[in-house]
């Protein structure tokens, strides 16, 4: 039985390290595109699309816009488009709570005070190498690990990389994805509006409780997100959160359980032909059984899983290429060395040297003390690895470099200089992590 369990949990992982590495190439490729237009004669073709305001109107309610103001397309990319993207990242992180690793403390543990140290210290380096001033807005940049090129980067070492490795950087992911939920929450609000945030907790209890009593459709929840969305863009607090707390009260459990499930269908089989009828042409009682399967089977599945899956490609080859393409544009207009100085340097060290001190001491110590204990077929080289690794910061990143920056006086260059420190130091843990993991992983598994 573990053989098998070890097996689904092999091809699991395959699936989604498949699925990051394609994201991660559509997301360079995205990028590229980004700097290559910035830095080109149509650079303001760029500006210009992204500025330009976008409504979906009916009758007189525009549900693009801000207390009045109509939202442009870069602003629905950030606060609407990526508020599907926390949909599913909330989805995978109470999958993951439910019945992945994180539902085994003693497993999650390590992972979860690895991340800890690998947000920690980052933040820290940053307030001590970071200019004084506005500059300080973007201590939470260096935090993030981003899934998609960490797995992109295991995946190119092929089955030399243990499945611990793999699932211990996985989990590390989830949690630092938490933390970077957590500080958008708090600190990349402003002017709250505690009307709009008592509707939206009328309405997510409205959510809970529904799901709570069986109520399995994802229309419906669909639905409340959107709704709560929209007031959440209203009160003062991020709309991405939106995503996150909606994705909490999504059931996780099915309406019918497989068993059941099961033993209903071979009841049901049992009455279809067993040979074909010579035209081919199904009655309409057989038409009917088979529709009843259909419809039970839609019930096997969770609304967590069946929305998880629904929303993966729209988010993994849409969304986060668009974002990328959005908030990527680097211009190297007047650009010298003198620009790496200053935030840039701060975010490229505070990525680099900081997520691989922050995690590599923390999991060191917590063994070396006795609290913790490694995996199973992974050492103290291969944690280090990973621990490089998690200074590929891209996504989140970009996102949180975007909220600290874009509204102040300014935040024009400064924003340009974290976005320049977010692909270097990402590059550099990238290659740094991948050479490194090739000359410390064994030749096969």
């Amino acid at each position: 039985m573990k053989t098998i369990d070890r097996e689904i949990l092999h091809t699991s992982l395959r699936k989604l390290i498949h699925r990051k590495v394609s994201t991660g190439r559509l997301l360079i490729g995205a990028a590229l595109l980004a700097v290559i237009l910035v830095n080109s004669p149509w650079g303001y073709m760029y500006d210009h699309l992204l500025n330009s305001p976008v409504s979906l109107q009916i009758g007189t309610f525009n549900l693009f816009s801000h207390h009045g103001a109509t939202m442009t397309l870069l602003e629905v990319i950030n606060d609407a488009l990526m508020a599907i993207f926390f949909l599913s990242v909330g989805l995978e992180i109470k999958r993951e709570v439910v019945a992945g690793e994180l539902s085994n403390p003693k497993k999650a543990m390590l992972p979860v005070v690895a991340a800890c140290g690998g947000m920690i210290t980052p933040v820290f380096l940053y307030f001590l190498l970071s200019p004084s001033g506005e500059a300080m807005r973007g201590a939470a940049i260096p935090m993030a690990t981003d899934i998609a090129f960490s797995l992109g980067i295991l995946a190119l070492l092929g089955n030399r990389v243990p499945l611990c490795l793999k699932i211990f950087l996985t989990t590390l992911a989830v949690v630092d994805d938490i933390g970077g939920i957590i500080v958008i929450a708090l600190f990349y609000s402003s002017h709250i509006y505690p009307g709009y945030l008592l509707i939206i907790f009328l309405l997510l209890a409205l959510l809970f409780v529904a799901g709570r009593h069986g109520m399995n459709s994802k229309m419906f929840y669909l639905t409340g997100f959107v709704v709560i969305w929209f007031l959440m863009l209203q009160s003062g607090v991020h709309a991405t959160i939106a995503g996150v707390l909606v994705a909490i009260t999504i059931p996780a459990k099915p309406k019918v359980r497989l068993s059941r499930f099961v033993n209903d269908l071979k009841r049901t089989i049992a009455v279809l032909p067993e040979k074909d009828t010579e035209k081919d042409i199904l009655t309409n009682s057989q038409i009917s059984i088979l529709k009843y399967i259909e419809h039970k089977s839609d019930k096997v599945i969770s609304p967590l899983q069946s929305l998880d899956d629904n929303l993966s490609p729209l988010v993994y080859y849409f969304i986060m290429p668009l974002f990328a393409f959005a908030n990527a544009g680097i211009s190297f207009e007047g650009f010298s060395i003198t620009d790496f100085g200053g935030i840039t340097s701060a975010i490229i060290f505070s990525m680099v040297v900081g997520k691989l001190t922050g995690i590599f001491s923390f999991t060191w110590l917590s063994v070396k003390w006795g609290w913790l204990t490694l995996p199973d077929q992974i050492n103290f080289r291969q944690i280090f690895g990973v621990a490089i690794l998690g200074g590929i910061g891209f996504t989140v990143s970009l996102f949180i470099a975007s909220l600290s920056f874009t509204a102040i006086e300014g935040g024009a260059t400064l924003l340009n200089n974290a976005r320049l420190g977010i692909f270097t130091g990402s590059i550099l843990a990238g290659v740094t992590g991948y050479l490194y993991l090739r000359n410390n992983l064994p030749e096969r598994i």
